[in-house]
């Protein structure tokens, strides 16, 4: 590897140093909340309920794919890069009335979306459950009761999104990355109260309780981020006046993000309308659900977390052009990346049914609910890197003013999904985890072209040192992959026959032991990876 200029190697470990660990950790308490809050749903709307689950599911999946959109997406990669290059160039007045044109902007569009939302949630349901209209009618009457309710939540997510763009931008990233976990604590809370004043047995009528607790969650991720707003010099003003240079600019890097970034969980959305013609009408939708919810724990501890921060810097590195500088920022990114999220691929594929049965396996939530999540986890697993890759260099597309890049890209990966899930589905008639693994094999499309074509427009993306890196640590996740193999056939043996104190201590024992040999074989092959993310530990312990 050419060794960077200081300068260029001072920035990235800035960059990790000083707010990997603070994204991090916020990140891990919103997806260690989110994980409670669908155990909770999983002890109370399993088994017989799962049939009324998969309509709340269904209901949530627009207005949820718009939140991924806007939250982790479109918005907020177009506004910060924007956002980033007024400051530098117009100083941060004109920044913050760039901000307040685009915020008004923003809740006039999301509020129009959130009606017309209410008004067509009938053939918005009927595209996402095509499956049931005929088969099984009642569902769709109740699956269109919770969307008119649940449609709201995009306007409270989009400025909320907009918020966590400006915070970042002024390089405040905790709170932002914490915004989700109020979402989890407030929807749970308001849910459940709800829900259990319609229903004291949580049967489906307490569901409707639970879309309410949605909207009040939403409201929370907005208002908990205003004080940072506040202390870093915003004001918000309605400003009508979108004739602006900027606010053009946000626009035109948008529209291709919405789409080119929509791809997983557009896929995601794909899964349930194929669902919805499977043999098995009941459970399907449920059991991709939370073997996705899984999956988002290291995509966004990993993913998102390295994308949040990697973006500004990258934004302020491609005002100059594509540096060594922007280069290397993209490079440690993907780095990072692949460190943390290829071991989480790994040990979710091998260990999925002990992890599944711990987490949701009781209440109404039973032993089968454990098998075919499970076998949507494993398919699901095997995107995991390329899910997390994505979120780090499609947004340095946008960067660089090359939006249209992963636009089409992103329709190459959709049409491969679609192609997959029809073949299986219609063709082969297989089971909801081929739907999982066409979402996999459509995230390496996606990653893969992307890393070509930037290799091309950039002259090279330090390919050599990352081929080697991932060489690295292919040894390693192998290494891991055997003390998962040997465990499955000894300590997780007769997994159901155990209590579940040894089931806790066998699984994380199980986890600690693939950690420690994972970790310890890349320090034997001196991948520098390792000894920067001990670093960042260091400093954020000393910290604390």
């Amino acid at each position: 590897m050419s060794a960077p200029d200081t300068t260029t190697k001072s920035q990235g470990e800035r960059v990790g140093a000083r707010t990997f660990g603070i994204v991090t950790l916020a990140i891990l308490s919103s997806r260690i909340l989110g994980l409670v809050r669908e155990m909770a749903l999983a002890y109370l709307f399993g088994g017989e309920n799962k049939k009324w689950f998969d309509c709340f599911l269904t209901a949530f999946r627009m207005p949820n794919m718009l939140r991924d959109l806007f939250a982790e997406g479109a918005l907020s990669t177009a506004f910060v890069t924007t956002f980033t290059k007024r400051a530098q160039t117009e100083g941060d007045e004109s920044a913050w009335a760039l901000a307040s044109k685009v915020m008004t902007l923003a809740a006039v569009a999301m509020s129009i979306v959130s009606v017309l939302g209410i008004i067509l949630a009938k053939p918005i349901t009927m595209i996402l459950a095509p499956g049931w209209i005929h088969e099984t009618p009642e569902k769709i009457e109740f699956t269109l009761q919770l969307a008119r309710i649940m449609y709201p939540f995009i306007l409270m997510v989009s400025l909320a999104a907009l918020v966590m763009g400006m915070l970042n931008a002024k390089k405040v990233f905790g709170m932002p990355a914490m915004a989700s976990t109020f979402f989890n604590i407030f929807s749970m809370l308001g849910g459940g109260i709800l829900g259990w004043w319609m229903d004291p047995h949580f049967g489906k009528s307490s569901l409707i309780g639970f879309a309410f607790g949605t909207l009040i969650g939403g409201l929370a991720q907005l208002c908990m981020q205003f004080p940072s707003l506040r202390r870093v010099g915003y004001r918000f003003k309605l400003d009508f006046d979108w004739n602006d240079s900027g606010v053009k600019k946000v626009l035109e890097l948008m529209w291709p993000a919405v789409i080119s970034g929509s791809v997983v969980q557009f896929n995601v959305m794909l899964n349930s309308v194929f669902a919805s013609y499977l043999a098995v009408k009941d459970g399907p939708v449920t059991w991709l659900n939370y073997s996705f919810r899984l999956i988002q724990l290291p995509l966004g501890l990993f993913g998102v977390a390295v994308a949040t921060i990697t973006l500004p810097a990258m934004s302020r590195l491609a005002a100059e052009g594509i540096t060594e500088g922007f280069k290397d920022t993209l490079a440690r990114g993907l780095k990072l990346v692949f460190l943390m999220t290829l071991p989480s691929a790994v040990g979710m594929a091998f260990l999925a049914e002990p992890i599944i049965s711990l987490i949701y396996e009781r209440g109404k939530f039973t032993p089968e609910d454990t098998a075919m999540t499970a076998l949507a986890l494993r398919t699901y697993a095997w995107g995991l890197v390329f899910y997390s890759g994505i979120k780090v260099i499609q947004p340095a597309f946008y960067a660089i003013e090359r939006r249209f890049v992963p636009l089409t890209v992103s329709a190459i990966a959709v049409a491969v999904s679609a192609i997959l899930n029809s073949v299986s589905v219609f063709g082969l008639r297989l089971g909801h985890d081929y739907l999982a693994l066409g979402t996999s094999a459509s995230a390496f499309v996606n990653f893969t072209l992307l890393c070509v074509v930037m290799s091309r427009i950039a002259g090279g993306m330090h390919g050599r040192d990352l081929a080697v890196n991932f060489s690295k640590l292919l040894v390693s996740v192998i290494a891991m992959a055997v003390v998962c193999i040997v465990a499955r056939q000894t300590v997780l043996a007769s997994w159901h026959e155990h209590r579940f104190v040894f089931k806790c201590a066998a699984l994380f024992g199980t986890i600690g032991a693939a950690a420690g040999v994972y970790f310890g074989v890349n320090a034997l092959l001196k991948n520098e990876e390792v000894a920067e993310f001990k670093t960042i530990l260091r400093r954020k312990l000393r910290r604390s």
